[in-house]
């Protein structure tokens, strides 16, 4: 499992002892919006999500991490693999009082830099709702184009945008 720091964050694999403080920031009500819901309590959610990350560590050297401001959970982020699209996204949340401060460009810009200079992924995505402009401004920042709408989870309209190796490497971000 491995461990970044950025500029200012700790990206961090998140462990058992994290899922209190994990379940807070994910089902805050201003981050569970832009998320798929959870068919169970938060905290049971939190520890199952927090297994299948470590999963995909051990399975296949990437998963979202935790992401650390002077040892306090803020939100995770980092690559995903999706099994529905057989791809692997960059993906970010963050608990509110973290929102406008940069941290969503950093992690994603450290987890883009992870897929693409380390795993040697020649394509990455991202998705969100259609009204989380907030999160297609980082995308766009990071230098991922709009491709297409998607349906995912249950949703008909979600935005895909994305990044080949190439043009990250070309520097756009």
């Amino acid at each position: 499992m491995t461990i970044l720091r950025t500029e200012r964050l700790t990206l961090r694999p998140l462990v058992p002892a994290d899922a209190e403080a994990y379940a807070a920031m994910r089902f805050h009500p201003q981050v569970a919006k832009w998320l798929p819901p959870a068919p169970e309590v938060p905290m049971a959610a939190a520890r199952r999500t927090i297994e299948r990350f470590a999963d995909g560590w051990r399975d296949r050297r990437y998963a979202p991490w935790g992401i650390f401001l002077e040892d306090r959970l803020i939100g995770h982020g980092g690559l995903n693999h999706v099994p529905e699209f057989d791809a692997t996204e960059v993906l970010w949340a963050l608990h509110p009082d973290a929102w406008g401060k940069g941290y969503a460009t950093e992690v994603a810009r450290a987890a883009l830099a992870y897929g693409f200079d380390t795993l040697g992924f020649e394509l990455i995505f991202a998705i969100t709702l259609p009204d989380n402009h907030a999160s297609q401004a980082v995308m766009k920042r990071l230098g991922l184009t709009w491709r297409r709408q998607v349906e995912y989870k249950g949703f008909s309209d979600i935005v895909w945008f994305d990044i080949d190796r190439q043009t990250w490497a070309a520097g756009v971000a």
